[in-house]
């Protein structure tokens, strides 16, 4: 079947919109969802210039982030000079695993913030409401992350 490469650029531009109106800076989001968007889940600079119509130098920039943030990694093919940036497995379920332990992270800090400042004032009870719902969060994380791994077998999707 063939891909309707217009259909293809419309998906990678809303997409990408949709991640920088998150937050997420507009570069690498536009790489991130042309990465997402190809069927090896890889390009090379050469291909993201290339798809996005931007500069080597744009590109360069954007994986900077993507790999600080471990959204893609570099590989470098055997016999060539050309790095790969690829999407890493499992992405959606990492991310938002690294995500919990963020929350697990701010858990602790709030526990203490509370402490700090006393359970009786205004400012102590705000930060012991932000750990218990932190607390509520990761909670639920870790029981919606063991359900995906169970739902996701059921998928039918090639193990990663």
């Amino acid at each position: 079947m063939t891909r309707d490469e217009e259909a293809v650029s419309r998906f990678v531009e809303r997409f990408a919109a949709q991640l920088t109106e998150a937050g997420m800076q507009r570069m690498a989001a536009r790489v991130f969802a042309a990465l997402l968007a190809s069927d090896g889940g890889a390009m090379t600079s050469a291909e993201l210039s290339e798809t996005l119509r931007i500069s080597p130098a744009a590109v360069s920039g954007a994986v900077t982030y993507l790999t600080q943030v471990n959204m893609v990694s570099r590989e470098r093919e055997p016999g060539s000079r050309r790095d790969r940036y690829v999407l890493h497995n499992e992405l959606w379920y990492e991310t938002f695993t690294r995500r919990d332990q963020v929350l697990t992270l701010w858990l602790r800090t709030m526990h203490d913030g509370a402490a700090a400042l006393g359970p009786d004032t205004p400012a102590g009870g705000r930060v012991a409401e932000t750990a218990a719902f932190f607390e509520f969060l990761h909670q639920e994380m870790t029981g919606l992350m063991d359900r995906w791994r169970v739902h996701r077998t059921t998928l039918g999707l090639p193990k990663t």
